[in-house]
């Protein structure tokens, strides 16, 4: 009479066979939630220096020479935003850059993220 089934050395490869394939599937998945948050937290960080370039320009005064840091709380997590307004050859016109960093954790220093430039003009001559 014979048994059949599967010999010792036939389950140790195929368990090794599962072992590498969800060994790679693992990787693949780590990899993918890693580009899923850097995406998401470079399109944050993206909203949030526009909508301050945004503040900037709608501004009733020209803005005075200066650096600004703000923190501030948006969707779940700490940012520090960095404006910057500097002069240009042109009296009329200031360049503005915002910079938008992330803290990650307990770090200290935050993660610069994003930057962001552009210039505004006096609307007023003087």
């Amino acid at each position: 009479m014979r048994h059949r089934g599967f010999t010792l050395i036939e389950v140790l490869v195929a368990l090794m066979i599962f072992g590498l394939i969800a060994t790679a599937a693992s990787r693949v998945g780590s990899q993918y939630i890693g580009s899923f948050e850097r995406v998401r937290d470079l399109t944050l960080a993206s909203w949030i220096a526009g909508n301050r370039m945004n503040e900037v320009r709608l501004l009733e005064d020209f803005p005075a020479v200066a650096e600004n840091r703000e923190e501030l709380e948006y969707a779940g997590r700490r940012w520090r935003v960095v404006t910057v307004v500097s002069d240009t050859d042109e009296p009329s016109m200031r360049r503005v850059e915002v910079r938008v960093e992330a803290y990650r954790g307990d770090s200290g220093e935050p993660a610069r993220l994003q930057s962001l430039s552009g210039f505004i003009r006096n609307a007023e001559p003087g």
